[in-house]
């Protein structure tokens, strides 16, 4: 696939993976639509890429994941001001550490990580399918296996690892789900796992994490470095990619049959409730 000329959208754009993404996509000619929640932030970032890049072809535009009106009002000025979308990179990320909820009444990081990205990426469908051959990114990661998905709770916290697995989990049952619905429509998903990387998430940690942090932090990725599965499914040829799979490192699918055993396997092909729309 070209890259030059391609307009590209990219969540939780303002720190970490989302940003190197974004800068890198940016340096190859692409069209990047910032999206990002903190409008302060979101210019900084904007003039710092701009700056770096020598590209003007980078624009901010504000989206709050936990709020479904602000995601329906992003996806009107989106739709008005942009005529082309091929490829939609769902980035954001968040670890509920205080029991918040969204806007909705949602848990936090199972309405940020999952259900903002699957509003937004459903509000969006139209313009992908006009623009094709287009694709989406979800940024999952391999605490996935940890998951178990309770869908008569959706409200609650179990705690905030085991709310950020099962949001981690529903990024890779969606993205299949999505791909079996997208055959043959020429708009083609994917999921990757970044890998253990030093970004902005670690502020969520908990005590104990914190306190190991100056032996962990050395082990971790760059933001750059675990950008890289998402820049490939961004920008490779669809040949070498298959629709609907999970890479956990660029250029090579992860096996991923473990979603096939006990109860998971009853998931992959439920379609999420349309409610959540």
């Amino acid at each position: 696939m070209q890259v030059l000329g391609l307009k590209r959208r990219q969540l939780g754009a303002s720190s970490g993976i989302g940003k190197e993404t974004a800068r890198v996509l940016a340096s190859r000619g692409a069209r990047v639509i910032l999206a990002c929640r903190d409008r302060a932030r979101g210019v900084e970032v904007e003039n710092e890429l701009r700056a770096e890049t020598g590209s003007k072809s980078i624009v901010f535009m504000q989206l709050d994941l936990s709020s479904f009106t602000s995601i329906r009002q992003f996806a009107g000025e989106f739709l008005t001001q942009e005529q082309q979308l091929h490829v939609l990179i769902n980035n954001a990320g968040t670890i509920n550490a205080n029991n918040y909820q969204t806007t909705e009444g949602y848990e936090l990081s199972f309405g940020v990580n999952h259900l903002g990205h699957f509003l937004l990426t459903n509000l969006l469908m139209d313009r992908l399918k006009e623009s094709t051959p287009s694709r989406v990114v979800n940024v999952s990661s391999l605490a996935y296996r940890l998951g178990v998905l309770n869908f008569d709770n959706l409200t609650q916290s179990e705690g905030r690892i085991k709310s950020y697995t099962r949001s981690k989990l529903a990024n890779i049952l969606f993205t299949r789900v999505l791909a079996a619905k997208l055959e043959d429509t020429g708009v083609t998903t994917y999921v990757v796992h970044p890998g253990s990387v030093n970004t902005g998430i670690k502020r969520n940690w908990s005590n104990w994490l914190r306190k190991m942090a100056p032996a962990i932090i050395p082990f971790l990725k760059s933001p750059l470095e675990g950008a890289q599965a998402s820049i490939h499914c961004a920008v490779a040829d669809e040949t070498e990619l298959s629709n609907g799979a999970y890479y956990e490192v660029p250029s090579k699918e992860a096996n991923s049959n473990w979603l096939r055993r006990g109860p998971c396997s009853r998931i992959v092909e439920k379609e999420p409730s349309n409610d959540w729309n």
